[in-house]
């Protein structure tokens, strides 16, 4: 069998990538520090949030319903946005998603069911502490009554 001619190789595809990926990289590149910066921020969140919920758990338990398990996902690049990060706290379908952005605010979204429309969603400025104290309270705690009822 014969060799395909050099422009079915793939080479052609291979270079256009190469040199899209260049140019992306380079536009991209100038929001890593931000970017960075909203990882920090989210995984300072996400300790806090796995903290309250190991005592949520416990407490759980020893009411009798150790059967009631929340989860708490490790911190990714968000699924709409490149220039954001975010982590789920979910139980079954229920899910509530913590997203940081690049532009330095925090988004809690929902609690909301998998499969339906996402929200409310709720904005907080990095640094904002109480507000984020607050909200970040009502968040958790409107999940865990959303990921208990059947």
């Amino acid at each position: 069998m014969a060799n395909p001619p050099p422009n079915q190789t793939g080479s052609e595809l291979a270079d256009r990538l190469e040199q899209m990926g260049r140019t992306l990289g380079a536009r991209e590149s100038r929001h890593t520090g931000d970017l960075r910066e909203a990882r920090r921020q989210v995984g300072a969140i996400r300790h806090r949030v796995q903290s309250a919920l190991k005592r949520f758990h416990v407490a759980v338990s020893d009411a009798g319903a150790p059967h009631f398990r929340v989860e708490v996902s490790e911190i990714r690049i968000d699924e709409k946005h490149l220039r954001a990060v975010e982590f789920d706290i979910s139980r079954g379908r229920h899910k509530a998603v913590v997203v940081g952005k690049s532009r330095g605010e925090v988004t809690l979204v929902g609690p909301f069911r998998t499969g339906k429309p996402e929200g409310p969603c709720k904005s907080i400025p990095f640094g904002a502490e109480t507000e984020l104290d607050n909200a970040l309270g009502d968040f958790v705690a409107s999940f865990l009554e959303e990921a208990a009822t059947p």
